[in-house]
């Protein structure tokens, strides 16, 4: 599968995102706990492990019952997978990135990190998470379709609320 060519716009756009987001990591190392609020900091260690967590649910899930063929690379998957983590939110692998990034900004507390972050994680959001349900729709079609309005695109809250009236109907 060949990947589309991008625009100069799309590749500033990424390049932008990419160092905003890469910013907070860097920040973390020279201004750690930069206000010394100690409630930041232990929620930002909070965020940071459940992030971590969120991305290994996803690779497991999508790993186990993606489809991909030997030897290929996690993006060639030939089947949707829309359980386990994926039964909650549609892109667990970006929602744990996002969430890793906005750990980083509590535990820094820098105001140039907090805005890089931001900033960063919400053109993140709209450009990646929106590529990818256009090819997720191409490749998969209605069944993709069905799956946008059933399961969220990154609200955990109402994924896991949801999921649970799902099992609930069928319980």
């Amino acid at each position: 599968m060949e990947q589309p060519k991008q625009s100069a716009y799309n590749k500033v756009l990424m390049l932008t995102y990419s160092l905003l987001m890469f910013l907070p990591i860097v920040m973390v190392f020279l201004f750690f706990n930069y206000y010394g609020l100690g409630i930041l900091l232990y929620a930002g260690w909070m965020l940071l492990a459940f992030s971590i967590v969120i991305i290994l649910l996803a690779g497991y899930e999508f790993q186990k019952k993606g489809g991909v063929p030997e030897g290929k690379h996690l993006v060639f998957t030939t089947v949707l997978v829309d359980s386990g983590i994926y039964a909650v939110v549609r892109h667990p692998q970006y929602l744990g990135f996002i969430l890793l990034v906005l750990a980083l900004v509590l535990m820094s507390q820098h105001w140039l990190s907090v805005i890089s972050g931001v900033i960063g994680s919400v053109l993140f959001y709209v450009d990646v998470t929106r590529k990818e349900e256009q090819e997720n729709t191409r490749k998969f079609g209605d069944y993709y379709r069905r799956y946008m309005e059933e399961v969220p695109r990154m609200n955990l809250v109402v994924g896991v609320l949801k999921q649970l009236r799902r099992r609930k109907r069928k319980g």
